[in-house]
């Protein structure tokens, strides 16, 4: 799978960077994992976001793993970063409409059958 088509381009990525909070890590050792670094993270949740995809497909792309990702988005989602991306208008910056991917599970359902099942039941009911 090609990923260079996810990849987030130099000048949008320095228009991202600085609204990204700094990630502090203490280890009262001084010992702890290399963090995976913000760009790749991005790149990941953001293939996830185009793709419509699970969280564990960025494993197969090579972009960044998938646990790496998620923890990032959700870092990066209770710092409001998504929200500081619409209020500065990146959120329609470089984007290419036709590749937006839209789950039918994040639409409201209408709950125009609650009418119908009501009729239904009654209709049972008065054979019975």
């Amino acid at each position: 799978m090609s990923s260079a088509q996810y990849l987030i381009s130099d000048v949008l990525w320095e228009k991202i960077e600085p609204l990204l909070p700094v990630h502090k890590t203490y280890h009262p050792l001084g010992t702890h994992r290399k963090r995976v670094d913000n760009r790749d993270a991005m790149n990941g949740t953001l293939f996830v976001f185009r793709t419509g995809c699970q969280w564990n497909a960025p494993n197969a792309t090579g972009i960044c793993t998938s646990s790496s990702a998620h923890r990032h988005f959700q870092e990066w989602r209770d710092a409001d970063v998504f929200e500081r991306f619409w209020q500065s208008g990146l959120i329609y910056e470089d984007v290419d409409w036709r590749s937006i991917s839209m789950d039918g599970c994040q639409t409201k359902v209408h709950l125009a059958g609650s009418k119908n099942r009501k009729e239904l039941q009654q209709t049972e009911r008065n054979k019975a």
